[in-house]
């Protein structure tokens, strides 16, 4: 075969996987994400998808391994050597699985779009932000499966990890848009400042944070504003906001997914670039965030929601009730308003998260936070109107009983209200 044969095939196979999952198929798994326990998906729905999937899989086997190119090792040897057992990594498969919403059959799947997912080149940018949502999958003393997963995939760009810097790390990003044209997935981390540019420059040229998310994402598969500065603003868009700062989705005009958290944990990371590769598309929220990761309040998920229930409450940290694991609600907390998964994904080697560790959540995954959520250990109560403004309430808030007296039953019954009334966009 020719070289030019070659190419053209390649040319082919990759304009086969840029295009998205057929559109039927991409809804029944929109369908099957807004309802986890597949009550209205028959057997032979389920078993199409799965056929549609793996038919998509194929064709991603069909371009070349990036990684290899670079190492020549596959995941397989690169588990072994960080002494991961396949057992273990099959488990992994089937907690990602459950977790974005599929049945156990899909988990095999899910396992190979792992392995292929060096096949999926990623353009990390940086913004203004601290490097936290990095720094979330780097730092890690003794790296689960989806730290490795997301070392595995082929990261053309970087600059926290790069060896590259100035003119050459600016080449570096110019080759990858140029080279993976309309295949690759851009990862946004950092709010960009808009129409007051001159407060972010980037690299070499000086090119301003909003020119560089606008060229970058022009030809892009996917693209994902990786922590609440991408996605909503974060700390550098809240009041006063001197640098004008806004999320990504102000600054291009293509569909953004936002992973929104303060940092995002891994898992939401690794698992939205699984579904991506497994069906191009995701059922998303009012405030585009996936589903299966802020699907549910960290209220309806938390370990002290019992307590909650029963109207016992820690009135100030050291207290007897914070010692004996009562809610936090009124020292602060602000899980009934707040979407994530946190108390099943934990941190730190998903070991803890911060209301088993004793303080309240701050809602940190929600549009606007430092604004509407602050201050952090006082209970929003009869606020909730006025600063907070409804965001990340829906119509699955619980109606709480009126046995709850107080501030805590103001915030609760406000929330109950905002629940109705607000629809998802």
């Amino acid at each position: 075969m020719s070289k030019h044969e070659t190419t053209q095939g390649m040319l082919h196979t990759d304009t086969m996987l840029s295009d998205s999952m057929p559109h039927d198929t991409a809804n029944i798994a929109l369908d099957y994400s807004q309802n986890p326990k597949g009550d209205n998906l028959t057997f032979h729905t389920k078993q199409s998808l799965f056929k549609k999937v793996k038919k998509r899989l194929d064709k991603l086997a069909k371009l070349p391994s990036l990684r290899e190119e670079k190492s020549g090792k596959d995941l397989k040897e690169v588990l072994q050597e960080k002494g991961i057992q396949r057992r273990d990594f099959m488990k992994w498969a089937a907690v990602v699985t459950a977790s974005i919403g599929l049945p156990a059959t899909f988990a095999p799947l899910t396992a190979r779009a792992a392995e292929l997912a060096d096949r999926v080149p990623i353009i990390w940018l940086h913004m203004a932000e601290c490097t936290g949502c990095s720094e979330s999958l780097l730092r890690s003393e003794d790296p689960g499966i989806d730290s490795i997963i997301f070392d595995y995939v082929s990261m053309e760009y970087h600059e926290t990890i790069m060896a590259a810097s100035g003119y050459q790390a600016e080449k570096s990003l110019e080759d990858a848009v140029k080279k993976y044209d309309g295949r690759y997935v851009v990862m946004v981390e950092g709010g960009i400042p808009k129409d007051t540019e001159y407060f972010l420059t980037i690299g070499a040229s000086g090119r301003t944070g909003a020119e560089e998310c606008r060229h970058v994402a022009k030809h892009a598969a996917a693209i994902f504003a990786i922590g609440t500065c991408s996605s909503f603003g974060g700390v550098q868009a809240a009041a006063p906001n001197p640098t004008n700062a806004h999320p990504l989705s102000d600054i291009i005009d293509k569909k953004v997914i936002n992973v929104p958290g303060c940092p995002p944990n891994e898992k939401n990371i690794v698992g939205t670039l699984m579904q991506h590769i497994l069906f191009g598309d995701m059922a998303l929220d009012a405030f585009h965030r996936p589903k299966w990761a802020y699907g549910h309040r960290i209220h309806d998920l938390c370990e002290r929601r019992g307590r909650f229930d029963a109207g016992e409450f820690v009135q100030h940290f050291g207290d007897e009730n914070a010692k004996n694991g009562y809610c936090l609600y009124k020292v602060g907390c602000k899980g009934p308003y707040t979407f994530n998964n946190c108390s099943k994904l934990r941190f730190n080697s998903h070991t803890n998260w911060p209301i088993g560790a004793g303080h309240g959540c701050i809602g940190c995954s929600e549009p606007h936070f430092w604004d509407t959520m602050s201050p952090f250990e006082v209970p929003i109560g009869n606020r909730y109107q006025t600063a907070f403004r409804g965001a990340g309430a829906d119509h699955t808030a619980d109606r709480v009983g009126m046995v709850i007296l107080g501030a805590t039953a103001i915030g609760i019954a406000a929330h109950a209200m905002l629940s109705g009334a607000i629809k998802p966009k």
